[in-house]
Formats: structure tokens, C-alpha cells, sequence
């Protein structure tokens, strides 16, 4: 896929940046900033995947890699911050279509490290690890000695077991990292809610087995144990039948699909390759004609945008859980 395997970028040559406001010494600031600051909970120290950075105050100038990530900053009402963007996966949610109009789409998938310094920035939001490839010319420490800040959501390297409580984390630490605590709060506090209506719905159903088809054809490129994507087939009431698949994504073989007798498959909605492509390359496969969700042509279908980590999750759960079990998310 290329989101997580891009195809190489051609290296940029590194453009002079002045430092900016994550990073100016504390001796150049006004003492006016310096105390506003302070009085909004700064300094601020986070690690993230590894990298552990102190904000003297919130990015002003900032770049987002992917869209989930995008839709978190827009979200927390943060879109001014903005000044670049890329790599849609998908369609936008409505909600979100204004706003995002407003922010400059940098490249159509990654944008090479001369486009993403050309637009001044001093953080840049990455969605997936491939956002940093150190080989592209974009890794994190490349960026830092250009008095850049960065972030990679936690999905890309969490390692507990807890894919919600991970990305009620991810919201609150950004809200904190752009002094926007309280908007963040407010929408852990609404996802809990929402949560748990959907768990309440489907309160003591037999879960559905279920396959995740993102894309492939010698392989089943799928949905494997750790992650939200898992996370989100049990909330809705299925089990992923490649739940022993140790990470977020990974190849699973044909035999192996036909072996696990998956009752429902669940198609990702993004790129050019559309749903009903996906569904007669299933249909068509002649090995998979013994498959229950193909002999009952039983299918569900997502935006890619709903099963990552990012603020759809709660939402998407509760769809995905309407189309599993339509009648006891109806009654």
C-alpha cells in the first residue's frame, strides 16, 4: 500500500529555516509570550515514539502527512494552525470539507523535504511512520536540525494492547501540545459516550468472524491483531480472523482466508481501486467460492479514514457495527 510503502521520493536539497517558536531560545522571546506561556501549561514535555520534545508554546506553523491526523487538527478546531497538507486517503467528512478547503493541499501522497520546508513550518504531524522515511529525506532527526518539531501518531508504534485508551491519548496529547486541552477533553469525554452505546447495542450477540480485504491479489494484505482496526471489528461485534497477525497490517495467504471461514468480509474504501473492484476479484476467485461470506455475499465496507487512529473511530464503529448486525443496532 502506498501510504505505508511509498515509492521513493527523489531527496531535496536542504533549504536554510529559521527556527521557529518550538525552538527559539528562551532568552530571544518577549517576556510577554514567555508568561502567556506559562500560564497555559508551558513548557510542555511529550515522548512520542520515542522522541521526547519540549514545547514553549503551541506550533503556530504546521504540516500534516496523512488525513487522519489531518482531521484530528481540524477537529480540535485547529485549522488556522495549518499551513500544508497531503496524502488524502479519502473523502473528508463533511464536517470537516470547509475547513480543509482553506489549507494548502503541499502534494497529492508525501511531499518531498524541499515542499514541506518551503512552506516554513515548525511542526509537522505524520499519520503513518512512512510519513518520516529517514531514506526519503524526511526522518525526524533530519527535520529537527531544521528547527522542525514532529509527531507520529501512536498507532504507528504502540505497543500496550488498548487501541482506544491509544487514541484518546493521541487526542488528549496534541490538544496538549496546541493548549487546546479542553476541546480535547471534550471529545474524549462525547467518544466515551459513544462507546458505550454501541457496546450496550450489542450486548450479549455471538461475535461474526470476520476478514478484513484492504487490497492484494497473491496475498490478502489485511487487518491483523494490534491496532484500532482490530479493535474496531471487536467493538462492533465480529472477530478478526487474522487476530494472530502481530501488528496493525500485514500479508495473510489465500488458503489461509478459506481455512478461517470468515462469515463477513470487510472491504477498505480508498485509492482507485474501488469497492465493487474488490468484491468481484472475491466473487471471481474460484478458491474462495467455499468461503461463507462469499457463498452469502455478506460484506461490509469502510473508508480507510475510518479505521485508523483518529477521531472517526467511535463513529466507525458504531456503522461497522450496524452493518454486522443490523437488527440490534435497529431495535
Amino acid at each position: 500500500m502506498s501510504r505505508r510503502t511509498p515509492a521513493l521520493i527523489a531527496a531535496a536539497v536542504l533549504l536554510p529555516l529559521a527556527l521557529t517558536a518550538c525552538s527559539t531560545p528562551e532568552g530571544d522571546e518577549p517576556t510577554g509570550n514567555k508568561a502567556a506561556a506559562k500560564s497555559d501549561g508551558f513548557p510542555y514535555t511529550v515522548t512520542n515514539c520515542g522522541v521526547t520534545t519540549t514545547f514553549k508554546a503551541p506550533p503556530k506553523r504546521v504540516v500534516t502527512m496523512n488525513q487522519h491526523v489531518t482531521e484530528i487538527m481540524l477537529e480540535l478546531g485547529l485549522t488556522k494552525s495549518l499551513v500544508g497538507t497531503a496524502y488524502l486517503d479519502d473523502k473528508v467528512l463533511p464536517k470537516y470539507a470547509k475547513d480543509y478547503a482553506s489549507v494548502p493541499v503541499i502534494a497529492k501522497e508525501y511531499p518531498s523535504y524541499e515542499q514541506v520546508l518551503a512552506t516554513n513550518p515548525d511542526f509537522v504531524y505524520g499519520g503513518y511512520a512512512s510519513a518520516f522515511a529517514a531514506g526519503d529525506g524526511r526522518g525526524r532527526e533530519a527535520l529537527k536540525k531544521s528547527g522542525i518539531e514532529t509527531r507520529l501518531n501512536t498507532e504507528s508504534c504502540a505497543k500496550a494492547d488498548t487501541p482506544m485508551e491509544t487514541l484518546y491519548e493521541e487526542v488528549r496529547e496534541v490538544g496538549r501540545t496546541f493548549g487546546v486541552t479542553d476541546r480535547a477533553e471534550a471529545w474524549i469525554k462525547q467518544a466515551e459516550a459513544d462507546n458505550a452505546a454501541t457496546v450496550k447495542k450489542l450486548k450479549n450477540l455471538k461475535a461474526l468472524p470476520v476478514f478484513v480485504y484492504d487490497s492484494g491479489d497473491k496475498t490478502a494484505f489485511t487487518a491483523g491483531g494490534k491496532g484500532i482496526g482490530n479493535e474496531l471489528i471487536k467493538r462492533a461485534g465480529g472477530t478478526n480472523v487474522f487476530a494472530d497477525l502481530d501488528k496493525s497490517f500485514g500479508d495473510a495467504s489465500w488458503e489461509n482466508v478459506v481455512a478461517r471461514k470468515p462469515e463477513a468480509i470487510v472491504i477498505y474504501d480508498y485509492g482507485s481501486t474501488t469497492v465493487e473492484q474488490k468484491k468481484k476479484r472475491l466473487l471471481s476467485d474460484p478458491a474462495l467460492a467455499d468461503v461463507p461470506a462469499i457463498k452469502n455475499k455478506r460484506f461490509a465496507v469502510m473508508p480507510l479514514s475510518d479505521a485508523v487512529l483518529g477521531v472517526r473511530v467511535p463513529a466507525a464503529v458504531e456503522k461497522l457495527a450496524a452493518q454486522l448486525h443490523p437488527a440490534a443496532t435497529t431495535s
